[in-house]
């Protein structure tokens, strides 16, 4: 999709939002009701296919009523849990609908400051503007230990992120790892064709039930505090940040009460691999002949050449706008501002405060030759 125009290297641009997912668009969407020169490039080949790359069954923890970017309401009941797909098209249809200029299968490859300008690359093309906000996201690169490649060829390993259907697997058991709420979602789904294993432990549980009375009487309480309370300008919210950052989030929808119902046996995590198997308390899994590694993302800012990240690679940046660099912004991120930043919610929150923090570039922003 390469919405209003292509985007091509002749442009002049007042901003560059790099991802299209729901924080670019809502990102988009301010600016453009701002009157701004901006265009939104996104590496895959249609808006929402972050959401359509995921497994087949994969449904959102929050209600319809929430998952609405600013403009249009989220279609349908309002107390269901989208399925993936359609929040995939409900964010391709947005796009549209705003009709927000958004160029398709473009992966930015490098970002610099030159002359007081941004200079993006991509593919022997480059556009300059005066700001950028960066909008890719918390899951940019999945992340599996460095001892996976140790595990036996015979044995498929796929990352969460590859994982579709429980089709893919081979026979004999399955060993998930990570028990968080992806795993655990996983580990369920695949327990009903295979004997399945998952390392890990969880970093605590939703106290009630999930699904439409939590949506109308609990999940506006979690949505305040994971906006209003747990933010970075809160003593509460700062020391919870570095923990949450560091630990997988409470199981929302499957809790550990039901993999053991449905047999999913609970291990500790994997710490290695001997003869060719995953080790887990001291012993080998020799049965294993499938892996699931739902062991999350890094962030991936190695493109960017811009002095604003700390030791561990995370921008430093204070709700979004980058210290020390001028014109540079970051969307979406795990705890950016709050605990519910990287959610729709959040995204959409975030994306409000920076777009009345953007300054306007001056009109000398042009963009220049094949790079």
């Amino acid at each position: 999709m390469n919405s209003m125009n292509d985007g091509g290297s002749g442009d002049t641009l007042d901003t560059l939002v790099i991802g299209g997912g729901q924080a670019g668009l809502a990102m988009g969407h301010y600016l453009k009701r701002q009157g701004r020169k901006f265009l939104i490039l996104d590496a895959n080949p249609r808006v929402g296919d972050a959401w359509r790359q995921r497994w087949d069954t994969m449904r959102l923890f929050t209600p319809a009523k929430y998952d609405g970017l600013p403009g249009m309401r989220f279609p349908g009941d309002r107390l269901s849990f989208p399925t993936k797909d359609e929040l995939a098209d409900y964010l391709e249809a947005y796009a549209a609908a705003f009709d927000l200029p958004v160029r398709t299968g473009t992966r930015v490859e490098k970002l610099r400051r030159e002359d007081g300008r941004y200079v993006a690359a991509s593919d022997g093309r480059r556009w300059l503007a005066g700001n950028v906000v960066v909008a890719t996201g918390s899951t940019q690169e999945p992340r599996v230990p460095d001892f996976a490649p140790d595990l036996s060829p015979s044995i498929v390993q796929l990352h969460s992120s590859q994982y579709r259907n429980p089709g893919q697997l081979g026979s004999g058991s399955v060993l998930v790892v990570g028990l968080g709420n992806s795993g655990a979602e996983i580990a369920l789904e695949v327990s009903r064709t295979h004997h399945t294993v998952i390392a890990g432990k969880p970093g605590g549980e939703l106290p009630v039930r999930h699904g439409r009375a939590a949506a109308r009487f609990v999940l506006p309480l979690v949505r305040f505090a994971g906006l209003h309370v747990l933010t970075l300008d809160t003593p509460i919210g700062r020391k919870a940040a570095p923990n949450m950052l560091a630990h997988a989030d409470p199981l929302i929808r499957t809790k550990s009460k039901d993999l053991a119902a449905a047999g999913v046996e609970i291990v500790p995590r994997v710490t290695g691999v001997r003869d060719g198997r995953p080790v887990v308390a001291g012993r080998s899994l020799d049965d294993v002949s499938n892996v699931i590694w739902c062991t999350g993302y890094r962030e991936s800012f190695g493109w960017i050449e811009a002095p604003v990240f700390d030791g561990g690679g995370r921008p430093r940046q204070h709700r979004g706008v980058a210290a020390d660099v001028p014109g540079l912004f970051f969307l979406g991120e795990e705890f950016m501002y709050c605990a519910a930043s990287a959610t729709l919610p959040g995204s959409c929150r975030d994306a409000r405060y920076l777009a009345g923090k953007i300054p306007a570039a001056p009109s000398s922003v042009v963009a220049g030759p094949p790079a």
